[in-house]
């Protein structure tokens, strides 16, 4: 699988954190529970790669890829407002699902981000 980061917008591009840092940083956080209701990211556009960018057959197809194979095992990461930062694809795994909750860790202080003001084709794979 190619490496993974978690995109939020900056003022020039995007802040992007290393997902297996947020990995290891989270290694002895306590599991809780979150309702997939409470997921905002379920109701809102994923596509960060400008108004332009729209979603193809091929890439929806990745995505429900990348959804079979998610396991369920591993909780999700939240940020400090409770924002996905790892594990997308296991929630809508759970949402198709029909669960109503998935396993989750959650950070009390959002950690710096591993990059800024970069887009996604900067980043090293």
């Amino acid at each position: 699988m190619r490496k993974q980061y978690h995109f939020q917008p900056s003022k020039n591009g995007f802040y992007a954190w290393d997902v297996d840092k947020l990995i290891a940083l989270t290694k002895d956080h306590p599991q809780i529970s979150v309702k997939l209701d409470e997921i905002k990211e379920l109701d809102e556009n994923f596509w960060f790669q400008g108004p332009e960018a729209k979603p193809t057959c091929r890439s929806l197809v990745g995505h429900f890829k990348q959804m079979e194979v998610a396991d369920l095992k591993y909780p999700i990461i939240l940020s400090q407002k409770g924002r996905v930062m790892d594990g997308m694809h296991r929630v809508c795994k759970s949402l198709l699902l029909g669960h109503k909750e998935i396993k989750a860790v959650k950070f009390n202080n959002d950690p710096a981000p591993d990059y800024e003001d970069v887009f996604e084709d900067d980043l090293p794979y």
